[in-house]
């Protein structure tokens, strides 16, 4: 079983990831140490700090990994751009905006990233890329209850 988690960045994607893979005894795949452990970033974009990834190499490792293991959760805002013939389940993380501007305030992401993540939450990207791709979604909303 492949279940890959995705959603703007800040909106819980990797509490989730990790939660799943716990109750489940699944392998938690953080895509994160698999660029950098493979050396996937072909760049550093300064105006949006982060890294610039070519998704159809990432693609390339993750299918790999998905072969040698039966059971993981994958956990990135790329996770989606995998075919979906290699994935079961695909969750769509979300939160309200206020809840993610909090968050990624405190992660101290400057004005603009918070700008450009609220504007990704706002138009549902994640989402609507993933159904792009035709992966069966669920939406998981992650604001605590109060």
């Amino acid at each position: 079983m492949v279940i890959i988690i995705t959603g703007t960045p800040g909106t819980g994607k990797t509490t989730l990831a990790k939660k799943i893979a716990k109750e489940k005894c699944y392998t938690h795949i953080d895509v994160n140490k698999i660029i950098d452990r493979e050396k996937l970033s072909e760049g550093y974009d300064k105006l949006r700090k982060s890294k610039i990834i070519d998704t159809k190499k990432l693609n390339k490792s993750l299918i790999k990994l998905i072969k040698e293991n039966k059971n993981i959760v994958i956990d990135s805002h790329l996770s989606h751009y995998l075919p979906k013939k290699y994935v079961d389940s695909c969750i769509v993380t979300k939160c309200s905006l206020k809840t993610l501007e909090k968050r990624l305030k405190k992660r101290k992401y400057s004005k603009s990233k918070i700008r450009e993540n609220l504007d990704a939450e706002i138009f549902d990207t994640c989402k609507v890329e993933a159904e792009e791709n035709g992966h069966k979604i669920k939406v998981v909303w992650t604001d605590k209850k109060n």
